[in-house]
């Protein structure tokens, strides 16, 4: 288990149950109370957690984990669904990418493609994701266009009234869109801020291919984003419960499976 996975579990476990101690870290993640030690110390120096006597507590931003601690969650998943997407990507297309963790591995796989190789005929990535446009900025042969907005330590999405500002005036072929939630009403995000940015992705595509994976399906979260009629096709792996995908099915969306 690398660092970064074992912070995640740790962040994780905290969240689930309230409060760690110690010797609960050792036992279940397999390290020393020295190694648990510095974890808990780290991750209270980012004022994630409440460092205690013995261990740890969640404060209020606890349940809000940074992305990069939230990566390794269904990671094989969401791998196999990042290429699942980014097998519908051609040179010369442009595509739209919010924030999130599904579409930062869509982001990636689309840079490896195999017949991305000429810099005349790029990707063009629209995204408001400033993680995914960093990554990408180097690639010779993607051309990354950034929405404005402010950041969102979360999700590291641009959000606010700046957006409106370029979004009317651009057309995406494809959206990859990564949710907090969907069911056959719609999909959703946990903030309203977020939402309204990603809604006005929606309408600058032409085609909107939702990404998240099985444990997002039946659910619903704060903010509605767009609704289902809105969705063109949901990329999900096979974990997913047959109940929302005929439902999502019936409501007129392609579900690809995984």
């Amino acid at each position: 288990m690398t660092r970064h996975e074992r912070l995640s579990a740790i962040l994780s476990m905290i969240v689930e149950e309230g409060t760690v101690h110690i010797d609960d870290i050792t036992e279940q993640l397999g390290v020393s109370a020295a190694t648990a030690r510095r974890d808990l110390d780290l991750l209270a120096e980012q004022q994630l957690i409440t460092r205690t006597r013995g261990g740890a507590s969640a404060n209020p931003t606890s349940s809000e984990l940074p992305l990069r601690y939230r990566t390794s969650r269904m990671g094989e998943e969401k791998t196999r669904i990042a290429r699942a997407a980014a097998a519908m990507v051609r040179p010369g297309d442009t595509i739209g990418l919010n924030g999130g963790t599904t579409t930062t591995e869509v982001a990636r796989e689309v840079a490896l493609l195999p017949d991305l190789t000429d810099p005349e005929t790029p990707v063009t990535i629209v995204t408001n994701a400033v993680n995914i446009a960093s990554e990408l900025t180097v690639r010779q042969c993607v051309r990354v266009v950034v929405t404005g907005g402010a950041a969102r330590a979360r999700s590291y999405e641009l959000t606010g009234p700046l957006s409106s500002l370029i979004l009317p005036q651009i057309s995406i072929g494809t959206l990859f869109l990564g949710v907090e939630g969907v069911d056959d009403h719609g999909v959703y995000a946990s903030h309203e801020s977020e939402a309204a940015v990603n809604a006005a992705l929606v309408r600058a595509a032409h085609r909107v291919v939702v990404v998240a994976d099985h444990t997002k399906l039946g659910e619903a979260a704060f903010a509605l984003i767009c609704r289902t009629s809105e969705i063109d096709e949901l990329i999900t792996d096979e974990a997913a419960e047959p109940e929302p995908v005929e439902a999502l099915r019936a409501a007129g969306v392609k579900v690809h499976l995984v």
